[in-house]
């Protein structure tokens, strides 16, 4: 371990990290590989659930932490994009990494990365931030996001995991892992190691068939829950129940129509880890969905008017936010609030949600790839519904809430990076 190390402050850390251009970095393991060494592989002193997949992948992740903590177990989370903060991107026991222990791993980490000849990109290097901190706390189990794909995600340079998990699939970064469904799930596939227990959402027969293909050519068990044996319960603005299989009347707490279909995943992988000798027993199961917390995926953040934001951003996130929307509000029209990335598939997303809509607020999310207001606002008044385009995230806010009025119900939706801003509105009571 190099000695070379200058203190940071948390600002100065983020800025570090923020600044490193991944453009025309080569895909690959390698540069993630070799920052590990410096750092004395701390990966290796740590067990996985290693969870891909395009949809669902940070409510599947976040429950099946809650279970983990639940069972007494020292827990990290590693997920990505933030929605507020860059720390929530890795948690131990449901905390955030303080911002004093992340400058000091990003003080001791930088003059490793830039040591070496190959830079590594961003998330290459906050992967080995969040490894060397859940080795220092001694983390018993690491809940593991892949970022983007999976074989050359920089997450995948662990060993044999105790699970993988494959969340539901659908055409998202295709630009990067191809342009067929078959392209995509290779790249997802790449996670599937000799010899593990994958747990696979199902339900996209292109996928399904390289899932199964990968699985068998790697002596892994396939496991595919049985979503037809899911028994709906209550569902309302605080959560809903079901039961599943011998599961009875389960809670979870998150909204959106599609998170039994998670939970269920979550609970066929919980049989998987108790094969495997986790001790997770079903009071631990039943608390941890009970109790499980997971921002801007279908969130409800006020009553009057009912305001919810949900981060979909592509076509299969946004059509499970309009079933969920459909079955809590039927008959209903909606005040939408809209961000989107320009190279989303736009027309796709708002054939989804025109046909439940009073009207449109639009805004430009802050990234340099989403669209202005005014042209987004332009293509939904072409579908032939009124939109308004807004000169901020706080504007949007403030008028969409006006128009829907006491009894109304507001959307926002399009852009995890619009629903930090909009969770952040409400944080400050500035609207």
């Amino acid at each position: 371990m190099s000695e070379t190390r200058v203190a940071m402050t948390y600002d100065e850390a983020l800025t570090y990290i923020h600044s490193i251009c991944w453009k025309g970095s080569v895909l690959g393991l390698g540069r993630t590989q070799e920052l590990l060494k410096k750092t004395g592989n701390p990966e290796k002193r740590l067990r996985f659930v290693h969870i891909a997949g395009t949809n669902g992948k940070g409510s599947t992740a976040a429950m099946l932490a809650s279970i983990f903590e639940a069972a007494g177990y020292r827990t990290g989370l590693y997920t990505s994009p933030f929605i507020n903060r860059f720390n929530e991107r890795m948690q131990i026991d449901g905390s955030y990494i303080s911002d004093e222990e992340l400058a000091e791993i990003t003080a001791e980490v930088k003059p490793l990365a830039e040591e070496m000849e190959d830079h590594p990109t961003e998330f290459e290097l906050i992967t080995v931030i969040a490894m060397l901190y859940f080795a220092r706390h001694a983390c018993e189990i690491v809940i593991l996001e892949v970022g983007m794909g999976g074989e050359l995600d920089s997450t995948n340079v662990i060993e044999k995991p105790e699970a993988v998990i494959i969340t539901a699939m659908g055409m998202d970064h295709v630009r990067e892992l191809g342009p067929t469904m078959a392209d995509i799930a290779r790249a997802k596939a790449g996670i599937i190691k000799e010899g593990c227990d994958v747990v696979s959402y199902g339900g996209n027969p292109d996928a399904d068939a390289v899932f199964r293909s990968v699985a068998e050519a790697r002596h892994a068990t396939l496991h595919e829950p049985t979503f037809s044996t899911i028994k709906p319960g209550e569902f309302n603005l605080d959560g809903q129940s079901f039961s599943y299989l011998d599961w009875k009347d389960v809670r979870i707490p998150l909204v959106g129509r599609y998170q039994m279909n998670n939970a269920a995943v979550v609970l066929t992988a919980v049989q998987v880890l108790r094969e495997r000798g986790w001790r997770l027993s079903d009071d631990a199961v039943r608390t941890g969905l009970a109790s499980t917390r997971w921002p801007a995926r279908f969130e409800v953040l006020r009553r009057d008017p009912v305001f919810i934001v949900d981060g979909g951003h592509n076509p299969h996130g946004i059509r499970a936010t309009a079933e969920s929307l459909e079955r809590l509000f039927p008959g209903k029209k909606i005040t939408f609030l809209v961000g989107v990335m320009a190279d989303k598939d736009v027309p796709h997303i708002l054939g989804l949600v025109v046909p439940l809509a009073k009207e449109f607020f639009t805004v430009k999310p802050r990234n340099p790839r989403a669209m202005s207001a005014e042209e987004l606002a332009s293509r939904i008044e072409a579908l032939g519904v009124k939109a308004t385009p807004c000169v901020s995230v706080e504007e949007g806010v403030r008028i969409a809430q006006e128009a829907a009025g006491k009894a109304g119900i507001v959307c926002a939706l399009g852009s995890l990076y619009m629903s930090g801003d909009v969770r952040a509105c409400f944080q400050r009571n500035t609207f």
